[in-house]
């Protein structure tokens, strides 16, 4: 059975038309530097630099970041590292405290399929991650009352008060030492019990005496007259 020139014709477009959507579907998934891209961010206080591999083939890159100076490496920011990508993505990190506006350079290397840079270049955000501010402490913000502000404890026995300790000074005295009241008394007494009686007696004693001898006296110088 012979194939007239139509069909080989029709087969021969089939065939073209077969490889061509092979050779499409073989590029749609190949690994492409476009599908990684690089962003700095902030954890928490802390910067970060994070690569995305949006691969669907999922082949194996390593992912290598630079800090650029005028244009030239500066300096490796910590290790390469391996990730294999997905259609949704597949994230690497590296840690950074990046300064605002500084410039990186990152590199993908996926089999023989990649080896180039993420164009264009990576450049910081203008602002800073924010350092957190500590918060204060208890004491701070109220310190704790010293020993010196608790009020004492109240004695069982009351304290003297001035007005009663002026007033007991003189009762003490009084115990110990004669009062002046009492002074005099003394002295009255003693005068009692003195001599003073007796030199009264003898006094009188001497007026007695003295009388009668007067009283003689006159009676001789009246009989001496009577002569």
């Amino acid at each position: 059975m012979s194939i007239s020139r139509r069909s080989v014709r029709i087969l021969g477009v089939a065939s073209a038309s077969a490889a061509l959507a092979l050779g499409f579907a073989g590029n749609a998934l190949a690994c492409n530097i476009s599908e990684f891209s690089a962003e700095a961010t902030c954890d928490g206080s802390n910067g970060v630099i994070t690569v995305t591999d949006k691969d669907a083939s999922a082949t194996e890159a390593t992912i290598t970041v630079f800090l650029e100076n005028n244009g030239s490496d500066a300096k490796q920011i910590g290790e390469a590292q391996t990730v294999k990508g997905s259609a949704k993505g597949e994230i690497v990190t590296f840690a950074e405290n990046w300064q605002p506006n500084a410039t990186y350079r990152v590199h993908v290397k996926a089999s023989n399929k990649v080896d180039e840079d993420i164009t264009p270049s990576l450049t910081t955000p203008s602002k800073a991650c924010e350092t957190e501010s500590p918060s204060p402490t208890p004491s701070e913000t109220s310190p704790a009352p010293s020993d010196s502000a608790t009020p004492p404890a109240e004695s069982d026995t009351p304290t003297p008060s001035a007005t009663e300790s002026s007033s007991t000074a003189p009762a003490t005295t009084t115990d110990n030492a004669p009062s002046p009241a009492a002074g005099s008394s003394n002295l009255a007494e003693t005068g009692a019990n003195s001599n003073t009686g007796m030199i009264a007696g003898i006094a009188g004693a001497l007026v007695v005496v003295g009388g009668g001898a007067v009283y003689f006296g006159m009676r001789r110088r009246g009989a001496a007259n009577g002569r």
